[in-house]
C-alpha cells in the first residue's frame, strides 16, 4: 500500500504534509520535500520543522535533501534558521586532526560534485601530511593511517548530499558485491568502458545521473593500491 499524497491548499494541508513527511517511506519523503520546496515560505517552514525534529539523529540523505532546499533558498528565514541550528551544515564535521571540512560541505550542499571531488583529495592529502599536500596525491600506506573519524566524516558528507548515491562506503559495498573483482567494479561505477578508462575530467559525470558509486574518484588514476587500502580501512567495520 502506498502512502496517500496530499494536494496542498491550506495551512492545515501543510501540517498534514509535514506529518506525512515525518512518518513516510523514503520514496514518499523525497517526493514531499520536492512538493514543499515549491510552496513558498510555508513549505520552507515545514522543512525547518522536519529538520528540527530529526536533529538528534544521524543525518541521512533525506535530511540532506531538505537541507539543500533551505540552503539554496533566498528566503531570509531559511538562512537565519540554518545559521542558528546548522551553522556548519547538516553533517557534524568531526575531525581528529583539526581539519576544516566546512568548505567541502558547502560544495556538496550545492551539488558541485566536480569541485567537491577535487577538494576531497585535497583534504585527504591534508590528513596524510604536508608532503602529501605538496605532491597532491596519496600513497596507499598513507591511506592506511587515516583517522577513522575523518574518513567517516568525508564519507558521510558525500552520502548525505548525493541521495545516498556517492561515497567510499557505497563504492566498497559495490566492490564486495562483485566479489572484489576490480574489472567488473570499474565498469559498474563508470570508471572504465570495455578496455578504455574514463578520461578525467570531461568523461566523468558530475551530477546525480552518474552510476551509483561513480564519485568520489579517490585517486583512482594512480592505480588500485590506494583504493584497495581505502576499502580495507577500519572506518567501515567500526562505523557507528
Amino acid at each position: 500500500m502506498t502512502d496517500p499524497m496530499i494536494v496542498p491548499g491550506t495551512a492545515n494541508d501543510i501540517d498534514l504534509l509535514l506529518k506525512q513527511l515525518i512518518a513516510g517511506s523514503i520514496g514518499v519523503q523525497q517526493q514531499l520535500i520536492l512538493q514543499l520546496s515549491d510552496l513558498g515560505d510555508e513549505g520552507l517552514h515545514a522543512l525547518m520543522e522536519f529538520l528540527l525534529k530529526r536533529r538528534e539523529t544521524k543525518a541521512t540523505w533525506i535530511d540532506g535533501n531538505a537541507y539543500q532546499v533551505l540552503f539554496k533558498s533566498n528566503a531570509p528565514k531559511a538562512k537565519e534558521f540554518l545559521l542558528s541550528y546548522f551553522p556548519e551544515g547538516i553533517v557534524p564535521l568531526k575531525s581528529e586532526c583539526g581539519i576544516d571540512y566546512n568548505p567541502l560541505q558547502q560544495l556538496l550542499a550545492v551539488q558541485d560534485f566536480q569541485a567537491a571531488d577535487r577538494l576531497t583529495l585535497q583534504k585527504m592529502c591534508e590528513l596524510a601530511g604536508s608532503t602529501a599536500v605538496q605532491r597532491k596525491w596519496l600513497y596507499f600506506t598513507e591511506v592506511e593511517n587515516f583517522p577513522i573519524t575523518d574518513l567517516q566524516t568525508i564519507n558521510h558528507l558525500w552520502l548525505v548530499h548525493s541521495q545516498g548515491k556517492f561515497g567510499f562506503s557505497v563504492q566498497r559495498e559495490i566492490w564486495l558485491g562483485l566479489s572484489k573483482n576490480w574489472e567488473n567494479f570499474w565498469s559498474k561505477i563508470g570508471w572504465k568502458n570495455g578496455n578504455n578508462w574514463t578520461r578525467y575530467p570531461n568523461e566523468f559525470t558530475w551530477d546525480l545521473s552518474a552510476p551509483k558509486g561513480h564519485l568520489p574518484l579517490s585517486n583512482q588514476l594512480r592505480g588500485v593500491r590506494v583504493i584497495a587500502s581505502l576499502f580495507s580501512h577500519p572506518a567501515w567495520t567500526n562505523a557507528k
